[in-house]
């Protein structure tokens, strides 16, 4: 019976380091969404205690301070995680495999792990037991700090379109103010430039905040800025170009729009975001309402830019385009805390935490 006692522990041992290893490789090494259940805990587990400091600030910018923290700390305390659950496990698989008692196993296990040396049993199974789990705490260490480069370059690319799209769509970024700022210059004609680059840009986001998934946390170094909110902007702005604007239909707005739609709608699927039971949710397909919309177009044609006559027809395509992106920016919004901005931002204010963070395929 004691026999049997110590072979389910060694397994059970054998099973947390591999459940942990397995997080390790998921979340920085795979070249691919794979969310881990560890990850998801940390992340969970540390958003509550953002959102329960976040309750005593008073102001939107006091709060994005307090945000700016989220994600580079949920990182740092993933590798903490890692090593005291590689610590747990050794220790049970050093006690089934004939350390005289716990405290016994858990130093050794200790030493081991970060490689101190002071404990050091004999025999050949138990120094096999050691050198892989100095091994292994080396690993985990080295991991983050390798990948923070990467995860930090990844940032700086996106930032900065998000910074140059503050020169074309203002701040914060809108359809109409793009449009404005584009026909003054003259650039009406040029606009297929833009959403060239967006789609490369909506591209990359896709790629680097599923396989990084903490890059999603981090926040603009302005507070006023957000990937989200001018993620909504081009896609509003090509929106209201194809539906609205007269001029001739560009192709590449669309190309646009589909790369723009597919990226978050992955990055959603990622974090698993049910929105389309909660009950709060608005039951209208957009979020934009057709006062909104009406009131974009009296401004556009205020300012000089040729407006399609048949509004109606304008506001069904409108709606045709914006209908493929709009529940999930609108999560994603609330999920990151974005700033308000002209049709993204929190439109609603009532989808939660508990509600949408993390939750899984069935919406439990």
């Amino acid at each position: 019976m004691l026999i049997i006692l110590h072979v389910f522990v060694f397994l059970l041992g054998i099973g947390v380091v591999v459940a942990t290893l397995y997080s390790a490789i998921a979340s920085f090494v795979l070249p691919r969404s794979a969310p881990t259940e560890i990850t998801r805990v940390v992340f969970v587990g540390l958003r509550r205690i953002f959102e329960t400091a976040m309750r005593f600030a008073r102001s939107y910018h006091t709060r994005d301070r307090i945000m700016a923290f989220y994600a580079p700390v949920g990182l740092l305390l993933l590798v903490p995680t890692w090593l005291a659950l590689v610590l747990l496990g050794y220790t049970a698989m050093f006690w089934a495999a004939g350390a005289p008692d716990w405290y016994t196993a858990f130093q050794v296990s200790g030493s081991s792990l970060l490689t101190l040396g002071f404990a050091t049993p004999k025999g050949f199974g138990l120094s096999v037991l050691v050198f892989t789990e100095a091994t292994i705490g080396l690993i985990l260490i080295a991991l983050l700090i390798a990948y923070l480069p990467t995860m930090y370059a990844a940032f700086s690319r996106r930032e900065v379109a998000v910074t140059l799209l503050e020169v074309r769509a203002g701040t914060p970024p809108s359809a109409m103010e793009m449009l404005e700022r584009f026909y003054r210059i003259g650039y009406l004609d040029r606009l297929s430039e833009q959403w060239e680059t967006w789609e490369t840009w909506f591209a990359e986001i896709e790629e680097s905040h599923t396989s990084l998934s903490a890059l999603v946390f981090f926040r603009s170094p302005r507070p006023e800025l957000s990937w989200v909110t001018a993620a909504g902007a081009v896609l509003d702005t090509a929106s209201l170009t194809l539906a609205a604007v007269d001029i001739p239909a560009d192709p590449a707005a669309a190309l646009c729009i589909r790369a723009g739609f597919l990226a978050l709608r992955r990055i959603s699927d990622f974090f698993s975001i049910n929105y389309n039971s909660d009950p709060h949710y608005p039951a209208d397909p957009i979020t934009v309402t057709r006062e909104e919309f009406e009131a974009a177009l009296d401004r556009l044609e205020k300012y000089g830019l040729p407006i399609k006559s048949d509004r109606e027809q304008a506001w069904v395509d409108f709606a045709g385009w914006r209908v493929n992106y709009d529940r999930t920016l609108i999560a994603l919004a609330r999920l990151t805390m974005a700033p308000e901005s002209p049709w993204t931002g929190d439109r609603n204010g009532k989808l939660t935490l508990p509600t949408m963070f993390f939750r899984n395929k069935k919406g439990s």
